[in-house]
């Protein structure tokens, strides 16, 4: 049962898609307070808190306090508070069992047992909100009922299931061939290999450095030959330069985010002082979703969108602010109070809460100030882009990612969890969003694999490839500066490749897990207690989950383990691979296992009576045969298997699943 409760006068940010009709009266479940902008229920002592999508800690968000404001920020520690998106549904389990979902594009704050750990407290910047109150028999009865009110999530190529390579650094296409030979010499499969910044001309949004990629349209054609999609960057900022195209028509037709004083709005990003396209605006989304067409037409077929939170590195009048106060300082013998003053000043000129309540944009003839909508940012940029490619490509699924999203985002595109570091620490947060993700809508999602700032060990790509195999987006991604993490830089190339080959082993069950989930508004991951609702361990375990009704997934990830301690809720089959042609299965009883792992080994359970669908090997996923494929698990069990083209837009559920 689904409820849904207004206060004010809210901006429509399109994430339902279903029309709830309103209720009237007290908002179940919370008291309201303080000009309805703040929302308090009382926790029971085990209840546990699902949801937030991409948060830090862990699956229960109990115990924390968290901002819904998307933020640039790469250094997730415990005490960061909010990340690249804003995904504002919650789910109570315990003595009472709802959902509830806060459409509210402003800062709102989730404090979940942190100043009073009996109490849940929300806190939005202002009154004007919608406010869904779901009711249902199980926690998945809730999101599946959450899912089908914000509308079906996107649907990436096949292809994109493949291994992608990555790297903010790669300034030639000579770098982009030495990436495709070196996986062809060492037999790493390989199906994308993406494009940073350093393709643009001078950073501008849809050009091409023609000095270091002299023709990009025939680069992307000699890779496709090799079965190897490129996959470039779009930034949310425009440069700010007279006779660059984009800026000059953004100007013309007046598509820009403006200032107290209705000029552009000037900030900085890679090329330095840029304008905002106002995505608010549908003409304008039209108008930057055109601009992909650029690309399209030399071949491109996938696209991130990054920087869209927005990313903001100053604002002309913060810069002009901070360096007067800075020349003054330097000019004094410095103390302690001076001092953090002075490092204090220098570290908030980027992505200052305070510059994002300095523009405006339009919507529907209205100046609205950008921090009500912020959270909308990112989201409809995806949206821009989306749109575009459904005019310009209506039969054809093209790769779509973001950094920045709100849920309806969901249905436009997928997400990568941000710019995340080489931590164990990020390992683990990296299973940890998973289901969260899952409930809000994003299905198509995965980390930096290995990590994208700070340097990465042999043994963390290993680990952390251990996981990653199973998630629909598998991209190694590292920052310039920070040590090249190619799979074929490290000395246990071998082991890398065969690790990537059990990835192309297991897209078949991946996919189709992924296309089920997509197409049944279902989760792909899961909290064990999604499924072992009654067990008191199950719902304690925060770091082994669900993949589909098959699979349950346990990471490694501290440093130097040669294994781990499991828990089976139930009796499970243990898989231990260490290639796709050497695989020891064993029955292992419900309970706690100590289970050794070598660096080089897999370990993933499949649950009591089931069985998942394996390929053999494939050099990418055009070459993969899944008309003989093989099979792991329980001797007597079916499995429910999807497969279609992997690139129409015809999804027939019933036409493409059979058992086998």
């Amino acid at each position: 049962m689904i409820t849904k409760y207004q206060y004010g006068n809210p901006i429509e940010t399109d994430a339902v898609v279903k029309d709830i009709p309103l209720s009237y009266g007290k908002l179940p479940f919370f008291n309201v307070t303080n000009g309805n902008t703040t929302f308090s229920y009382v926790l029971s002592e085990n209840d546990i808190v699902y949801g937030l999508g991409e948060q830090v800690r862990g699956i229960n968000k109990r115990g924390w306090k968290y901002k819904s404001y998307n933020f640039d920020n790469p250094n997730h520690q415990e005490d960061t508070n909010s990340l690249y998106g804003a995904h504002n549904f919650l789910l109570i389990s315990g003595e009472k069992m709802f959902g509830v979902f806060f459409d509210y594009a402003g800062l709102i704050e989730f404090d979940i047992g942190y100043t009073d750990h009996k109490m849940l407290i929300v806190t939005a910047d202002d009154e004007n909100m919608k406010v869904y109150i779901l009711t249902g028999e199980t926690e998945l009865d809730i999101v599946k009922q959450f899912r089908e009110i914000i509308g079906q999530s996107y649907i990436a190529p096949k292809w994109a299931f493949g291994y992608g390579q990555s790297r903010w650094g790669y300034k030639t296409e000579e770098d982009i061939r030495e990436v495709a030979d070196k996986h062809e010499k060492y037999n790493i499969p390989l199906d994308s290999i993406y494009l940073d910044i350093d393709y643009m001309e001078r950073y501008k949004d849809f050009t091409v450095d023609t000095q270091r990629f002299k023709d990009l349209k025939k680069l992307q054609e000699e890779m496709l030959k090799r079965g190897i999609h490129l996959v470039p960057i779009i930034d949310a900022g425009v440069k700010i330069e007279k006779g660059y195209a984009v800026y000059e028509e953004g100007i013309k037709y007046d598509y820009f985010c403006k200032d107290e004083d209705g000029e552009n709005f000037v900030g900085a990003v890679w090329p330095g002082r840029v304008h905002f396209p106002d995505f608010m605006k549908p003409e304008t989304r039209r108008w930057f979703g055109d601009q992909y067409a650029v690309l399209l037409d030399m071949g491109i077929d996938g696209f991130w969108n990054d920087m869209n939170e927005p990313a903001i590195f100053y604002t002309q009048k913060r810069l002009e602010s901070v360096m007067r106060r800075v020349n003054e300082l330097s000019k004094q013998n410095m103390g302690i109070d001076e001092f953090f003053e002075f490092k204090g000043l220098v570290e908030g000129i980027s992505n200052n809460i305070e510059d994002y309540n300095t523009f405006f944009h339009d919507i529907n003839g209205k100046k609205v100030a950008h921090k009500k909508v912020h959270n909308l940012y990112g989201y409809q940029m995806t949206r821009a882009a989306y749109e575009a490619f459904d005019r310009m490509e209506k039969n054809k699924r093209i790769l779509m990612f973001s950094r920045s999203s709100y849920i309806g985002a969901h249905r436009y595109g997928g997400i990568w969890h941000g710019d995340n570091k080489s931590w164990w620490s990020h390992l683990l947060m990296n299973m940890q969003m998973l289901p969260a993700l899952n409930m809000a809508g994003f299905i198509f999602s995965g980390a930096d694999t290995c990590g994208f700032g700070s340097n990465a060990t042999e043994d963390l790509v290993m680990r952390w490839l251990q996981l990653s195999i199973f998630t629909p987006l598998m991209r190694n991604h590292s920052a310039i500066g920070t040590r090249e993490q190619e799979l074929y830089q490290f000395q246990n190339v071998a082991d890398t490749k065969k690790i990537i080959e059990i990835r192309y082993g297991l897209i078949p069950y991946i996919y189709s897990e992924y296309m089920k989930a997509v197409l049944n508004n279902d989760m792909m991951f899961k909290p064990l207690a999604f499924d072992f609702r009654d067990d008191i361990l199950a719902k304690a375990t925060e770091d082994q989950i669900l993949l589909g009704n098959e699979v349950m997934i346990t990471p490694i990830y501290k440093q130097n383990a040669i294994g781990r301690y499991v828990y089976l809720p139930e009796e499970m089959m243990m898989v231990r691979m260490t290639s796709l042609d050497q695989v020891e299965t064993k029955i292992l009883s419900k309970g706690h296992h100590y289970i050794q792992a070598k660096l080089n080994e897999l370990v993933f359970f499949i649950r009591h009576g089931k069985k998942i669908p394996i390929a053999k090997k494939a050099k990418n996923t055009a070459e993969l045969h899944t008309q003989k494929l093989l099979f792991l698990g329980w001797k007597d069990a079916s499995y429910l298997y999807y497969e279609d083209d992997g690139i129409s837009r015809k999804y027939d559920l019933e036409k493409n699943t059979k058992i086998i």
